[in-house]
């Protein structure tokens, strides 16, 4: 049987309502920081660690904003609303490019699939978003 993988990601949202974004380095498609949860951490904690990494910035994770499935990879992720603590924009060898987008041009910027976590990550609403797509397009929604 297929496994699915667990990813995590966060939605650094600052003061200004801007949010963080990276240029992946692999396909140079603009995303909010994440990617796969390492076995022995919990899914906040894979978040700050993967928002770290590829940014530089130190964030504290708010809340559990949306989970969504990737019906054909079987990738399941974990998008947290995040603060951002301390640091300073850095890229690394995941991201080419760090940037602070308004949320209309991380919905110009992104594909749907990455625009849709950032758009549900700054509903005022407490309740997490689940939604599935197909790696391009948004299946269904909440």
């Amino acid at each position: 049987m297929p496994l699915h993988s667990v990813s995590v990601a966060g939605v650094v949202v600052r003061e200004d309502g801007h949010v963080l974004a990276i240029r992946r380095a692999d396909n140079g498609a603009w995303e909010p920081p994440g990617g796969v949860l390492e076995l022995d951490e919990r899914p906040e904690e894979g978040a700050i660690r993967e928002v770290l990494e590829e940014t530089g910035i130190h964030v504290e994770v708010e809340r559990l904003t949306g989970v969504y499935k990737n019906m054909k990879m079987g990738v399941v992720a974990l998008v947290f609303r995040c603060r951002a603590i301390d640091g300073a924009e850095r890229t690394s060898s995941e991201s080419t490019a760090v940037e602070w987008l308004t949320p209309d041009e991380a919905d110009k910027w992104m594909s749907e699939v990455f625009a849709v976590r950032v758009r549900d990550a700054l509903d005022p609403a407490l309740t997490p978003h689940v939604r599935s797509h197909d790696g391009r397009r948004v299946l269904d929604s909440d």
